[in-house]
């Protein structure tokens, strides 16, 4: 099974005089896992209901494997609705039926025979082989969104949205979902968009991020680009939230209140930093690293560090000049 291609061009929706959705223009590739995230009040979810039709674009084109959706009747809409599936923050399960039978309920209103058979399949994929008969308040958490994503794939999509799909669960069970999640987009090639505020959420499953403040896209790329560079101040404050690889405030103060001076330098695989303090050595500067962290992402690694250096000034300038032709370095100042 292809996945659906999505091409946003110059999209925008306003309600009265608010614009939600501000000349947004990206393209999700066929088997590709976008995150959109941004803060409350931002246009994820608004971004989504145009995906689907809930809501109609005021101006620009969304394509769905080239067919513009925009200005669609309804009657079009549900054709292409049939290849989309849906997952929601609070599960929206019936609690009359069991796990079974909401799986098994958008097949039987799209009249579909052998209905059995591919409830049974479906409960083997997301893991609850040994729970068709339960009902919701019978499951966990993690248990009922299992059940949303295994309902959300009974008619075959192509294409799956979920919004806010993990907000409501623990740490632990949403690194099961979001695992869950990958393996529905590797085995069955289907695209997905997943709408967070959380950066661990793209940082876990996306292929790609689009970060969004006032309605518009401000950042997109890849999950390395945006984690490694964020170029925006809103995309710099999700990634500091998730990486935590710079001291904070008050840690900056403790630190600045002992000897030497201190970098914050921006590491990849072509910094050069431990080439670059070598000659720091040779001059007999103490080199202390007192804060940082490694992430390895799309099979790269990055990440920043924090250092204290003791001893020659001249020694120090050269190195910040040194590294300041490589990548971004900081002196913390007092």
């Amino acid at each position: 099974m292809a996945g659906t291609r999505i091409e946003f061009r110059g999209v925008t929706k306003d309600f009265g005089d608010v614009r939600a959705v501000d000349n947004v223009t990206l393209t999700v590739e066929p088997g590709e896992i976008l995150g959109v995230i941004g803060y409350s009040g931002a246009g994820k979810s608004t971004l989504v209901r145009l995906i689907n039709g809930l809501d109609s674009a005021t101006g620009g084109e969304l394509l769905l494997d080239g067919t513009d959706v925009v200005g669609k009747s309804e009657k079009q809409l549900r054709a292409i609705r049939r290849e989309i599936g849906m997952i929601f923050q609070q599960f929206n399960l019936f609690d009359s039926r069991s796990a079974a039978g909401n799986i098994e309920y958008p097949l039987q209103i799209s009249g579909v025979k052998n209905r059995k058979e591919r409830v049974e399949e479906l409960l083997k994929f997301v893991g609850l082989a040994e729970r068709g008969k339960s009902y919701p308040e019978q499951l966990s958490g993690g248990q009922k969104q299992r059940v949303g994503i295994a309902r959300a794939l009974a008619r075959e999509p192509r294409l799956l949205l979920a919004d806010e799909a993990t907000s409501a669960l623990d740490p632990e069970t949403t690194q099961e979902v979001l695992a869950l999640l990958r393996k529905v987009n590797e085995e069955l090639g289907i695209t997905i968009v997943v709408i967070t505020h959380e950066m661990e959420v793209v940082r876990s499953i996306a292929d790609k991020v689009a970060v969004m403040e006032n309605g518009r896209v401000v950042e997109y790329g890849t999950v390395y680009e945006v984690f490694s560079h964020p170029q925006t101040a809103v995309a710099q404050r999700f990634v500091a939230t998730s990486l935590r690889n710079t001291p904070d405030a008050v840690e900056t103060q403790e630190l600045l209140a002992k000897p030497g001076r201190f970098f914050t330098v921006n590491l990849t695989e072509e910094s050069g930093f431990f080439d670059a303090i070598a000659p720091l050595r040779d001059a007999g500067v103490s080199i202390n690293v007192v804060h940082g962290g490694i992430t390895t992402l799309q099979e790269q690694s990055f990440g920043k560090v924090t250092v204290q250096l003791n001893g020659d000034d001249a020694a120090i300038d050269r190195f910040h000049k040194d590294m300041a032709t490589r990548t971004e370095i900081e002196e913390l100042s007092r």
